[in-house]
């Protein structure tokens, strides 16, 4: 199993033909004080090997600039036996999160958990500014 796609972005929403749709993807994040709140949309896209069928559990979690977890959530997802002249099995983890709080500037890194092991996913980096920037353009 692996981690094909992490990253954050204002919305994301995947179409019935299986394409995702990303509004508003960044990496950096200015705020005009801290902590600070900001909504945001969690997207990753995992492979599984070609053994892998069934339910599995996962963890994602959201490290702060010192490397504590400040966000930590669970759930699941199902994995449909691959055809074995097509690609691999991928699922697709689209989660919104409302008013995630940052208490202080610097980097924060998501990561997920599935089958006993730790992906590194995307980061995000938190400035200070004097004035509510948002998002960098």
């Amino acid at each position: 199993m692996k981690l094909l796609l992490g990253l954050v972005c204002d919305r994301a929403q995947q179409g019935a033909d299986g394409r995702l749709f990303i509004d508003g993807q960044y990496h950096d994040l200015y705020a005009p004080g801290f902590p600070a709140k900001h909504d945001l949309t969690l997207v990753t896209v995992l492979e599984w090997d070609r053994s892998d069928h069934g339910r599995y559990n996962f963890t994602v979690e959201l490290r702060d600039p010192t490397g504590a977890p400040s966000l930590r959530g669970t759930g699941y997802t199902e994995v449909v036996e691959a055809d074995p002249n097509g690609p691999q099995a991928r699922t697709y983890y689209i989660e919104p999160l409302q008013e995630v709080v940052f208490p202080v500037p610097g980097e924060y890194r998501f990561r997920i958990q599935v089958k006993g092991r730790w992906h590194e996913g995307p980061s995000l980096y938190l400035w200070e500014s004097p004035g509510d920037q948002g998002v960098p353009g």
